[in-house]
């Protein structure tokens, strides 16, 4: 999650996709959650200061090492399966994206049709690697499906957010819902493997101030969307496992012990090879930081698409 506070550092021996949290529940996280809660736990708090995104929550649910493992398991058995149909190879698609604005009983929190234009034409550069001649085109891309306007208190902040979210819900695995909301948080995601368990909540929130021409200060250039929308697609947090060689299940993405805070070129946090990944659009940089997606990450959403969403 990204968050319009902070977002503290997470220790090497959390787990997947968390970020951060001003409210330790330490390793008690497990991967035996009720449905409902998949993309709500949070996590421990470090105390080494400050970073980018995460602030009082995780932008997705907690996963143990175990989990992770399992995770990565049945992917590969999905993909031979799938390849064995023929339905191998890279995959890419025209992602439909349905805006569910949710305004307080007064309208605010609105956001114009030009900033909702603008947001999907932010996922489109940024899911097409044209921020930067390294970053790799993942080959998606998105279409503005429908955009819906609701007016009630709660859902505006964000409560009652499992009911409001299958209520609203449109499409299917292959559709983006991203719903616009007044929270503390940047953003908050859910995993492209928890679809099949509940798919009412599967989309994406981010906070309304975080579009195009926004006012979340160094977080107005709508790449919140694109970072939760890397957890959609089956992406970790480059600090994912902290400064461990598995860490986001990505080889060309150095490890890192904890997120970034702004934009500090050259940062270090980890003794394995290589640099912090700090404009990688899965660390927790300045919008004005971020300018890629790696070839590895391309491929690894292609594969959880193929996987999940296909």
């Amino acid at each position: 999650m990204r968050s319009l506070i902070t977002r503290p550092r997470v220790l090497a021996v959390l787990l997947a996709g968390a970020a951060l949290t001003f409210s330790p529940l330490g390793s008690a996280a497990n991967a035996k959650l009720p449905v409902d809660q998949l993309d709500t736990l949070n996590c421990v708090t470090p105390t080494t200061g400050a970073a980018a995104k995460g602030g009082r929550g995780a932008d997705t649910r907690d996963i143990t090492v175990a989990e992770q493992q399992a995770i990565e398991a049945r992917t590969a058995q999905l993909l031979k399966a799938k390849s064995a149909r023929g339905k191998g190879g890279l995959a890419s698609a025209t992602v439909p994206v349905y805006i569910n604005v949710m305004r307080d009983a007064a309208g605010n929190g609105d956001v114009t049709d030009q900033q909702i234009a603008q947001q999907i034409a932010v996922l489109n550069k940024t899911f097409g690697g044209q921020e930067s001649p390294a970053a790799a085109n993942t080959g998606f891309t998105f279409t503005l499906a429908g955009t819906f306007r609701y007016n009630n208190n709660q859902w505006h902040n964000d409560k009652q957010s499992t009911t409001y979210r299958k209520k609203t819900r449109k499409g299917g695995a292959n559709a983006l819902n991203i719903w616009v909301v007044d929270f503390g948080y940047l953003g908050i995601a859910t995993f492209p493997w928890d679809y099949a368990k509940n798919p009412g909540i599967d989309g994406i929130r981010v906070q309304y101030t975080s579009l195009p021409g926004g006012t979340a200060t160094n977080y107005d250039l709508g790449e919140t969307a694109t970072h939760e929308a890397g957890h959609w697609f089956g992406l970790y947090h480059t600090f994912q496992g902290g400064c461990a060689a598995t860490n986001d299940e990505v080889t060309d993405t150095p490890a890192q012990s904890s997120p970034t805070n702004g934009c500090p070129e050259g940062r270090d946090s980890c003794s394995l090879p290589g640099l912090d990944p700090i404009h990688n659009y899965m660390d927790y940089s300045y919008d004005s930081c971020y300018t890629q997606f790696t070839p590895g990450q391309s491929t690894r959403i292609s594969d959880m698409w193929t996987a999940y969403r296909a």
